[in-house]
């Protein structure tokens, strides 16, 4: 018995050891990023356009930066708070979840980061400082935008109203505080695609829009990908309990018997809300789906979506996507 406490002792400490010693490792980790590049982005009518066209509708930044009226269907942005960062009440590990003020305010936002600065959090998740941003931040999707569309959503970003938003910081406890040191990565000059109505811009889109990461199962915020697109997440907020749906070909429990135009229109009938105002939520219809800002897609856009997601593995996977209730919001 003392020979096995010992061994038992033995091994306690040795493991002790490693964690302290991969703790201190990644502690005084720094995560690989390369420097802020010089000068500012172009701040033409195009550019800024465009930018605003992936800030509200493709990359839906609104969804996580700005105040939400979430009384109403589709949780419509509060104007007024568009792009001031808000205190999400995740239940998890780290919670709650604090996003940033990323209006030009030179106190609480902003507004004394350089352009380069700006597309370096965006695409490696490095802040001004060089800490590592929280990976809620989908900076490995946004590592793949391209240089021209990087640079848009940046001078769109500029024009924002400044917004004095005074935002606690966020407490990531160990190790999570530690590891996500690891995740950054530098990113090199990204071309932009061939736009058009095909699966590969389709690709671009959907990662651009994070589809993958709401509709793919999860361990936490690790995701299943033997079940890529299969829906299945479970949101479990304050405001409700949704679960993602299966998006892949699947005939039966996906979207493998949606025509393309069908899929376009599912879209495109939520602008009626998003330009005339939602109405007041009912129940059973809380979805974090950002149908108001999707609805706003160029629907060639949406049919390139469509187009790379008939592309993807069939699998059968049936989900309730709003357990308990007896209305549902779609997707």
């Amino acid at each position: 018995m003392k020979t096995w406490t010992r061994i038992v002792s033995a091994i306690a400490s040795v493991s002790a050891v490693v964690a302290g010693t991969t703790a201190l490792y990644y502690g005084l980790y720094l995560p690989r990023s390369t420097q802020p590049r010089a000068g500012s982005v172009t701040m033409s009518a195009d550019r800024i356009a465009r930018g605003k066209y992936l800030f509200e509708v493709v990359a839906d930044c609104d969804g996580c930066h700005s105040e939400r009226d979430y009384s109403r269907f589709g949780g419509p942005v509060v104007v007024s708070g568009r792009g001031k960062g808000q205190i999400i009440p995740e239940k998890g590990p780290v919670s709650p979840l604090v996003t940033a003020n990323i209006t030009p305010d030179k106190e609480t936002g902003l507004g004394n980061w350089t352009d380069g600065e700006k597309i370096r959090a965006i695409r490696e998740g490095i802040s001004r400082d060089g800490r590592t941003l929280f990976p809620m931040m989908p900076y490995k999707n946004f590592s793949k935008m391209s240089d021209y569309d990087v640079e848009s959503l940046v001078a769109y970003m500029n024009t924002l109203a400044p917004v004095k938003s005074n935002l606690p910081k966020m407490k990531i406890p160990f190790p999570i505080n530690v590891l996500m040191k690891t995740y950054p990565e530098p990113v090199a000059r990204v071309q932009s695609p061939d736009r058009g109505r095909n699966a590969e811009y389709g690709a671009y889109l959907a990662t651009l829009g994070h589809c993958m990461d709401c509709h793919t199962p999860a361990d936490g915020h690790n995701l299943d990908e033997s079940m890529k697109f299969a829906g299945g997440r479970v949101f479990d907020t304050p405001l409700g309990k949704v679960v993602s749906a299966n998006i892949t070909p699947d005939p039966d429990t996906g979207i493998g018997r949606w025509s393309e135009d069908y899929f376009v229109q599912r879209f495109t009938l939520q602008r009626t809300y998003a330009v005339n105002g939602a109405p007041k939520l009912q129940p059973g219809q809380f979805t974090l789906m950002p149908w108001l800002n999707l609805s706003q897609m160029d629907p060639d856009d949406l049919s390139a979506i469509y187009r790379y997601l008939q592309t993807q593995s069939t699998i059968p996977n049936k989900v309730d996507k709003h357990p308990g209730a007896t209305q549902t919001a779609g997707f």
